[in-house]
C-alpha cells in the first residue's frame, strides 16, 4: 500500500518487517509539500538494502532510507494500531451480534427473566450476545478490560458464537495519531448487549441497540451502535441492521447527520423510567415537544439523525455501558454528554457502574439546556 514519505522517498510495504539497516536523521518536509516524481526505483521485492519485502523508491534528493524516528512511523504506518484492531473488531462482533438479536426473535422463545424488576429484565438475546461480544473480543484482545451488562457465570462458549472478523473499511482509515501509542491493557471496553431489553419484549424493535464502547484514561474515545431492525418496517424485501460508528477525532459512519430545524427545541427521554424528577426537569427547559422512547442508544441515534435536539434524563438509572458507545460517537460529530451537572462522565475500569448524577446530551446547543437544569434536580442528583 502507498505508505508515508520523506524527502526523497515514497515506499510500498506489503509486511511489517523493517530494513534494520537504516540509520542517520532525514528531515521531514513541510506536510503542504508534495512528494517529488521519482528518477528511479530500486526492485519491486526488496529494499535497495536487499531486505525482503519492501520496495523502495528513491528521489534525486537522497540516497538511502535513514531515522529512527521514520522507522518508527513506517512501523506505525504498516501495520494498524490496538485501537484501530479493537475497533475494527468491535464492528464485525456487533454486526453478528444483530444477527443474534434478530435470530432469537425469530425462534420464538426470549426466555425473559427478571432482573430487579419487571423494567429490568433479561432475555435469552441478552446472555447469548453478551457472551459473543465479550468473548471474541477477549481472544483477540486479552489485556484489554472488557465490562458487560449481564452478570453471567463462567461458561464455555460455543464457538458459533465467535466472531473473528475485522472490518477492513476501519483499517483502512487515518486514526488521530494521538492513538498510536496506546497499549492494550490501557484500554476498557463497555458493552450492553441489547439496550432497550423491555422494548425488545414488547415488540418496539425499532428502539434496540447492540452498544460497545471504548475508553482510554476514562474517555470515552470509540464506540460501535448497532441496529440489529434497523429497516424493519420497509417490507419483507428489506435489509435488515445496521452498525455506526465513532472514533473521537475522526468522525462518525454509518448514518446521515441531521440536525434538528433552528429553533425547534425537541426533546427525548425515558419510556419506562420516568419519574417527577425527569419530568420536572423537561418541563423546566419548555420545549416545543418530548419524545419517549427506550434505549439511550436509541436516543443518541435520535439526536443524530435530526430527531431530538436534547437527551435529558435526570435520574439516577442508566450506566456505564449504556452511555459509553453513544457518547463516543455523539462527541466524534462535536455533540457532547454530560451528567445532569454537566460534568464529564469517567469510564475508568474501576467507576461505579450507575450513571448517579442522569444524563444529559447535545448534537448542538448544549449551553442553552444546561442552564435551564432546575437547582432543585440538580441537589438531587448527587454525582
Amino acid at each position: 500500500m502507498r505508505g508515508l514519505w520523506r524527502a526523497g522517498f515514497a515506499w510500498d510495504c506489503p509486511t511489517a518487517s523493517v530494513c534494520k539497516k537504516c540509520t542517520g536523521p532525514i528531515p521531514l518536509p513541510a506536510p503542504s509539500v508534495p512528494p517529488p516524481k521519482p528518477n528511479k526505483a530500486v526492485g519491486s521485492s526488496s529494499c535497495s538494502r536487499k531486505c525482503p519485502g519492501h520496495r523502495w523508491v528513491r528521489y534525486p534528493d537522497e540516497e538511502q532510507c535513514t531515522s529512527a524516528e521514520f522507522l518508527t512511523a513506517l512501523t506505525m504506518a504498516s501495520s494498524p494500531t490496538v485501537l484501530m484492531r479493537l475497533v475494527a473488531s468491535a464492528y464485525s462482533v456487533a454486526h453478528r451480534a444483530g444477527t443474534i438479536v434478530r435470530n432469537v426473535m425469530a425462534g420464538g422463545d426470549l426466555d425473559i427473566v427478571e432482573k430487579c424488576g419487571p423494567s429490568d429484565l433479561q432475555t435469552k438475546a441478552d446472555r447469548l450476545v453478551q457472551m459473543s461480544i465479550c468473548s471474541s473480543l477477549a481472544r483477540k484482545f486479552p489485556r484489554v478490560t472488557i465490562i458487560g451488562e449481564e452478570d453471567l457465570p463462567s461458561q464455555d462458549v460455543d464457538e458459533e458464537l465467535i466472531e473473528d472478523g475485522q472490518c477492513e473499511e476501519i483499517l483502512k482509515k487515518a486514526f488521530p495519531p494521538q492513538y498510536n501509542s496506546i497499549k492494550e491493557e490501557e484500554l476498557v471496553v463497555w458493552v450492553d448487549p441489547l439496550d432497550g431489553t423491555k422494548e425488545y419484549t414488547e415488540g418496539l424493535l425499532d428502539h434496540v441497540t447492540v452498544l460497545i464502547g471504548i475508553a482510554y484514561e476514562g474517555k470515552a474515545i470509540a464506540g460501535v451502535i448497532n441496529q440489529p431492525f434497523y429497516n424493519y418496517e420497509a417490507g419483507a424485501d428489506a435489509v435488515l441492521g445496521r452498525t455506526i460508528w465513532g472514533v473521537l477525532g475522526l468522525g462518525a459512519f454509518g448514518f446521515q447527520l441531521k440536525e434538528v430545524p433552528a429553533g425547534k427545541h425537541i426533546i427525548t427521554t425515558t419510556r419506562s423510567h420516568s419519574s417527577k424528577l425527569v419530568n420536572d426537569c423537561i418541563s423546566a427547559m419548555h420545549p416545543d415537544s418530548v419524545v419517549r422512547v427506550g434505549g439511550a442508544g436509541n436516543k443518541i441515534i435520535q439526536l443524530i439523525e435530526g430527531k431530538a435536539s436534547a437527551y435529558v434524563f435526570a435520574s439516577p438509572g442508566c450506566k456505564k455501558w449504556d452511555t459509553c458507545a453513544p457518547e463516543a460517537v455523539l462527541h466524534a460529530v462535536g455533540g457532547k454528554l454530560s451528567d445532569i451537572h454537566g460534568n464529564p462522565l469517567n469510564y475508568n475500569k474501576e467507576v461505579k457502574h450507575m450513571n448517579s448524577a442522569g444524563v444529559l446530551a447535545t448534537l448542538r446547543n448544549f449551553d442553552y439546556y444546561a442552564s435551564r437544569v432546575p437547582e432543585s434536580v440538580k441537589q438531587a442528583l448527587v454525582p
